[in-house]
């Protein structure tokens, strides 16, 4: 299982970023995808999931109504289009699957809101 994040970066305050995570080496259209993600000195959160089939999605009280997880089955890619985006949302954002009783992580992709 392979989950390579990407999109990261350094944006101004009430920017907007778009995460993409791309997976493999399982079947992805039959899995939730989840986004987390850490900041300095704090616990790792979720932040939003999808269901398998997209239909799906639930998100932290934090990011709801700015942030949208969506996925693209075809592409084996989850998405994370962050808007309105403040300074405590910086963090790094990883990707998870839980697949055959394992936990599989991304490497992270690092996002800095600051002006």
């Amino acid at each position: 299982v392979q989950l390579v994040e990407s999109g990261g970066g350094l944006v101004q305050p009430g920017g907007s970023l778009r995460l993409s995570c791309a997976a493999s080496g399982f079947r992805f259209s039959n899995y939730y995808m989840t986004w987390y993600r850490q900041a300095p000195g704090k616990e790792r959160e979720l932040v939003a999931y999808i269901s398998n089939n997209g239909d799906s999605t639930n998100y932290a009280h934090s990011v709801k109504d700015r942030y949208t997880i969506s996925r693209d089955n075809a592409k084996n890619t989850v998405y994370l289009q962050m808007n309105s985006l403040k300074p405590e949302d910086t963090a790094v954002y990883y990707c998870y699957v839980g697949y055959a009783l394992n936990d599989y992580w991304g490497q992270g992709t690092q996002v800095t809101v600051a002006s």
